[in-house]
């Protein structure tokens, strides 16, 4: 069996039950940086071999798991810090596993970017997760672009020497709109900072952060300046029927087809 297991993002001791008595159960642990992941095992006393998976030797590492897997070895994978595949590497092993038909599970556990909508206080309701944005200010663009409309809060993850980059290039594409800035979190530092995109971001580049912006804000139609009658007789005069016409008018002014029927009976 192949398990994902989470671990955690800063503080040790947000590791799961769960997770040490899988990590203790395993014949095998593949992970991001084994000396990173050797530190984790060490804090609490678990003795195992390892192997590296990282986006460099993914496939092959891949192929490996899969083996001991039908080996019958129970099997961890493991990032550096938080869910494996969430913007760290172990999406290529999922697929071949399913390719395979090789059962995994995950042990669940931090997630930066879940962390950092809390802290952020803004709107949580519904949201979408980007990760990194690209190297190149075009290429960032073009990402920022696809989602300049929506209403969605957003999360993006940010190295340090990025955040200041990253944050000009999103009010360039977004405009103004209120963020915030978290890192170090879980740890003894960690800050969440507000701030609006025009302002840029002026605080600690130490960590990595994650960058939560607000989504658009839903667009006043302009034919709602007119008047109720006035807007009907505008897609009249477009070439639609009347019931047409109060269709769309009252979709135009988020109101229903009785609101705005009193307007049209004379037309």
């Amino acid at each position: 069996m192949v398990s994902f297991v989470a671990t955690p993002i800063g503080n040790l001791k947000d590791i799961t039950l769960r997770a040490l008595e899988t990590l203790k159960e395993a014949d095998v642990i593949f992970c991001e940086d084994t000396r990173h992941t050797i530190k984790l095992l060490n804090a609490y006393e678990i003795k195992k071999p390892l192997y590296a998976c990282h986006k460099f030797n993914e496939r092959e590492a891949a192929e490996k798991i899969l083996a001991a897997a039908q080996h019958g070895e129970k099997v961890a994978v493991v990032s550096d810090a938080g869910t494996p595949v969430v913007s760290d590497p172990g999406n290529i092993v999922c697929q071949v596993l399913r390719e395979a038909g090789e059962p995994y599970t995950l042990i669940p556990g931090a997630c930066a970017f879940v962390a950092a909508l809390v802290l952020s206080a803004l709107p949580a309701d519904r949201f979408a997760f980007i990760g990194f944005l690209p190297e190149k200010k075009s290429e960032k663009i073009a990402v920022l672009e696809k989602y300049k409309d929506s209403d969605l809060t957003l999360a993006f993850h940010s190295a340090p020497q990025d955040v200041e980059k990253d944050v000009k290039v999103m009010f360039e594409v977004f405009g103004d709109r209120a963020a915030c800035a978290v890192r170090e979190i879980s740890k003894i530092h960690e800050e969440a900072v507000s701030f609006r995109l025009a302002d840029g971001f002026d605080g600690e580049k130490r960590g990595e952060f994650v960058l939560v912006v607000e989504g658009a804000k839903e667009k006043e139609c302009p034919l709602n300046s007119l008047t109720e009658k006035e807007h009907i007789q505008h897609y009249m005069l477009a070439g639609l029927d009347k019931k047409e016409a109060l269709k769309r008018a009252a979709k135009d002014r988020g109101v229903s087809k009785s609101v705005l029927y009193p307007f049209s009976v004379d037309l």
